[in-house]
């Protein structure tokens, strides 16, 4: 991986090229910024970039030993944590090593993903992925070595705002004393939920969300579709190459989550009761993280329908589907109803979140709707 590989972005990596050229690397850095815009892809071009062994013009060369090893995620200085889930029949916390084939397996294949890709690429969607106080152990371990190439040795943290406490806690103890020559990148999308000490011991850099005209010529590269099509998925996309990855393709969750959505207004406007408490235990049956993408979905679809009614074609981000439905669902969604519908949709995500029991979430928040969408 290559910073000239990377889509956009291009105040960042010009930071982080001058900070390793001028051997002004800090010891912790924070990447933050929202899903899929770039900054996984960026920290492994920057890992890349400090374990080449003949950098060019501010870039890994990419064609000797070290950046053969670190394009394959193999390169024994380059090390990765990231939330896991604990396998089935196992006994203690899990670490990010059990997984390692598998994130190897997914940075080949993109570096552009997120959560949901992930819990699928480990073979699960029905448990909340974490990182375990064991990892911080772990991380110890490997960077107590010395570098077996005699330079940089590089820990890339993706999400860490998904560790535990005790987890945290020990890696702030790492941040504070660093091993010698060791780089941190930590990767987040939510950095209000850092510990602020761990804050403070890192240099942030803000990513922005990928402009179209960047996203809709990377799609006509990278997946050889025509000018109109890209064009049509960068504005969708809102910034994130993952989500435009996942608009290319096939997806059926996408789909299931339209005609959910669609039965849930119909059912609550018609205030059919004992249907809805029917739609309830089917969208109950999901496992927590489907739940919580869909209220997502939910909240997102809520917002284009209300913009919608300013007949502003640019300011809105449907597909086809959606916007269909939105010819006749969008006058239901108005300035009396739209903030309070929005609040129950996120209520319901954070009582998910919180493992109450979601036939109770799902019923409550359809109950409660039946009385906004009248409004």
């Amino acid at each position: 991986m290559q910073f000239s590989q990377v889509i956009g972005q291009s105040e960042a990596i010009g930071r982080l090229r001058q900070q390793a050229d001028g051997g002004r690397m800090p010891h912790a850095l924070l990447f933050c910024g929202p899903e899929g815009c770039g900054k996984l892809a960026t920290a492994w071009a920057l890992a890349c970039r400090l374990l080449c062994q003949h950098p060019e013009a501010g870039d890994a060369c990419g064609h000797c030993p070290a950046c053969k090893m670190s394009r394959a995620a193999v390169h024994p200085d380059l090390h990765f944590a990231f939330p896991v889930v604990k396998p089935k029949g196992s006994k203690g916390a899990p670490v990010s090593d059990l997984y390692l084939d598998a994130w190897r397996q997914q940075l080949r294949t993109t570096p552009y993903f997120d959560r949901a890709t992930w819990l699928e690429r480990m073979g699960t969607e029905n448990q909340q992925a974490q990182i375990y106080v064991e990892e911080s152990n772990l991380i110890l371990r490997k960077l107590s070595l010395k570098a077996s190439q005699g330079g940089y040795k590089v820990m890339i943290v993706w999400q860490p705002e998904l560790m535990n406490a005790a987890a945290a806690n020990k890696l702030l103890k790492l941040l504070e004393e660093p091993p010698e020559g060791t780089v941190f990148v930590l990767i987040s999308e939510r950095p209000e939920a850092l510990l602020g000490t761990i804050v403070s011991r890192t240099q942030r850099i803000d990513f922005m969300p990928i402009g179209e005209d960047e996203l809709a010529a990377a799609l006509e590269r990278r997946n050889a579709l025509d000018p109109a099509t890209a064009r049509a998925v960068s504005h969708m996309a809102g910034g994130s190459y993952a989500r435009a990855l996942t608009l290319v393709s096939t997806d059926e969750e996408a789909d299931l989550f339209f005609d959910t959505f669609v039965s849930l207004m119909r059912l609550c406007y018609a205030r059919k009761i004992k249907d809805l408490q029917l739609w309830s235990e089917q969208v109950a049956a999901w496992g927590r993280e489907r739940q919580k993408h869909f209220l997502a979905y939910c909240q997102r679809l809520v917002r284009e329908n209300f913009v919608y009614n300013f007949r502003q074609p640019a300011m809105n981000y449907m597909g086809k589907r959606e916007a269909d439905f939105a010819v006749r669902f969008a006058r239901f969604i108005n300035e009396r109803n739209v903030m309070g519908i929005t609040a129950e949709l996120a209520d319901a995500e954070r009582d998910v979140e919180q493992n109450v029991n979601p036939r109770m979430v799902f019923f409550d928040m359809a109950l409660r709707l039946i009385v906004l969408l009248i409004q």
